[in-house]
C-alpha cells in the first residue's frame, strides 16, 4: 500500500521531533514546511493526502479551492481552535479534523504563571538583579488569597486551573454560555453573568474559543465595568481583546497589568525571530515597552506532553481518517 503522504506546514524543529517519533507508529510519508501555508506555496501540497497547519497558517476560501483542486483529502489542525479556517468554504469539499485536547494542564498551568509573574514583578526583579540593582521599589504585588478572579470560558483548560485557584484561597467567578452546575457545586466556584465577572473581579483570565459572538468582548465598554488596576490574561485566542482598547486602558492605569500569550495580529511574528528587524505594527509594539505588561508567543501549550499529544492525535485523525473513513475530530 501507498503511504499516505502529507504536507505540515509551519514546522519547527520540535514539531518535527515529536511527529518523526510519533510517525514510527505509521510509517507516513511526512514532507516538512518551514513556512507558513499561503497561496504562494499551495501548490506544493498537489498529490497529497493531508495537509496539516497551526494556529497562524490562515486557510481562506481560496486557499480551500487550490487544496481541493490540487486532490487534498483532509485538512489536519494540529491545535484545538480553527477560527483560522474558512469552515463554510470547506462545507461538502474538505475534511478537517481538530486536536480538542492536547494538555489542558499545560495551558493552565502558564495562565497562573503569568499571574504569579505580573503580581510579584517576577521578570522585572530577575533584569534588575542582572544589572546589581537590589532595590525593592516598583516591586510590591497582592496576596493572592481572598482575591477574586474571574475565569472567562469553563472547558478543559479553566477546570484544570480553578481547583488550583481555590487551593490557594481565590474566589473563583466563572462565566460560560453553558454553565456546569455540578461542576461549580464540586469545587465551590460560582458562575455569573458576564457583567458580573467584570465588575468583581481583580484578575480576569481568558479561556475561550473566538467566536463571532465574543470577538473583541475586552474592549473600552467592558473595560469601564472592571475594577481600577485589573490584572486580564490572555492565553486563548488574540482577537478576544481589541488592543487599541487594551492599550488606552493600560495608559489610563484602568488596566493594572496584562498578560498575553497570544495577539491580534500574531501571524506576523510569533514563531519567528525578529530580532534583526523593527517592529511595524505600532500596537505589538507598544505592548512591548510597557513595564506591567508580559507577551509570549502563543506558547501556554509547549510542553513535552502537549507536542506528544498533539502528534500522536494528529496522525490518529488521519489514519482514521484516510484508512477507516471515521473522523471522531471533525470540525466540519
Amino acid at each position: 500500500m501507498t503511504p499516505v503522504k502529507i504536507k505540515l506546514f509551519s514546522a519547527r524543529i520540535y514539531d518535527k521531533e515529536s511527529f518523526e517519533e510519533a510517525n514510527k507508529t505509521y510509517n507516513f510519508d511526512i514532507e516538512y514546511q518551514e513556512q507558513n501555508l499561503s497561496l504562494k506555496n499551495a501548490a506544493l501540497t498537489k498529490d497529497t493526502d493531508v495537509v496539516c497547519v497551526f494556529v497562524n497558517d490562515v486557510i481562506n476560501s481560496e486557499l480551500i479551492d487550490v487544496l481541493v483542486a490540487n486532490g487534498v483529502k483532509i485538512l489536519a489542525l494540529r491545535c484545538a481552535g480553527y477560527n483560522n479556517v474558512d469552515i463554510h468554504s470547506a462545507a461538502n469539499r474538505l475534511k478537517i479534523v481538530r486536536v480538542p485536547s492536547y494538555s489542558p494542564y499545560s495551558v493552565a498551568e502558564y495562565a497562573l504563571a503569568m499571574i504569579l509573574a505580573l503580581n510579584r514583578k517576577i521578570y522585572r526583579a530577575y533584569y534588575r538583579t542582572k544589572e546589581d540593582n537590589f532595590t525593592l521599589h516598583g516591586l510590591k504585588g497582592f496576596e493572592m488569597r481572598g482575591r477574586t478572579i474571574g475565569i472567562v470560558g469553563t472547558g478543559q483548560i479553566a477546570r484544570a486551573l480553578i481547583p488550583t485557584l481555590i487551593a490557594m484561597g481565590m474566589n473563583v467567578l466563572g462565566f460560560d454560555p453553558f454553565p456546569d452546575s455540578a461542576f461549580a457545586e464540586k469545587t465551590g466556584m460560582k458562575y455569573v453573568s458576564l457583567d458580573e465577572l467584570y465588575a468583581k473581579s481583580d484578575i480576569i483570565t481568558l479561556h475561550c474559543p473566538l467566536t463571532d459572538k465574543n470577538y473583541h468582548m475586552i474592549s473600552t465598554a467592558s473595560i469601564q465595568q472592571m475594577k481600577d488596576g485589573v490584572m486580564i490574561i490572555n492565553t486563548g485566542r488574540g482577537k478576544l481583546i481589541n488592543t487599541k482598547d487594551l492599550i488606552e486602558g493600560i495608559k489610563t492605569h484602568k488596566v493594572g497589568a496584562a498578560g498575553l500569550d497570544v495577539y491580534e495580529e500574531e501571524e506576523n511574528y510569533f514563531y519567528e525571530d525578529k530580532s534583526d528587524s523593527i517592529i511595524d505594527d505600532d500596537d505589538l509594539a507598544r505592548l512591548l515597552s510597557f513595564n506591567n505588561v508580559i507577551v509570549t508567543s502563543h506558547q501556554g501549550f509547549f510542553t513535552n506532553e502537549a507536542l506528544h499529544n498533539i502528534a500522536h492525535t494528529t496522525l490518529e485523525n488521519i489514519r482514521l481518517g484516510i484508512v477507516e473513513k471515521l473522523f471522531p475530530n471533525i470540525v466540519q
